[in-house]
């Protein structure tokens, strides 16, 4: 799975950051369906690039599962719907982000 997120509109860039860093990735890591599914987690931010385009996003994040199963298992269990869900609304814009379930096609490897 691969998310684009922006921030909230009243938040900078540095707050959005040391939000999900800091508040919200230990609070999914704190549930035990993360250690359980979760086989890779990346999140990427935007750096200084002034040949190109501001970005659109403020980070993106790649979540590696074994399996479908795992990712629902991951996503529709109580304690992500009970206390990770909700926390996105405190740092996430819920109106602008993307979400694509995908497989990976390596085309370039060189370890």
């Amino acid at each position: 799975m691969v998310i684009t997120l922006k921030r909230r509109k009243d938040m900078t860039h540095e707050e959005f950051t040391h939000y999900q860093r800091k508040i919200h990735r230990p609070l999914l890591m704190s549930i035990p369906e993360s250690e359980r599914y979760i086989r890779r987690f990346v999140v990427s931010y935007p750096v200084a690039a002034p040949r190109y385009p501001e970005p659109e996003y403020d980070s993106v994040v790649e979540a590696w599962f074994d399996s479908m199963a795992d990712l629902e298992a991951l996503f529709f269990s109580d304690n992500f719907l009970k206390i990770v869900d909700p926390d996105h609304e405190n740092f996430i814009d819920l109106s602008n982000f993307g979400r694509i379930i995908c497989e990976e096609d390596v085309v370039v490897d060189r370890g």
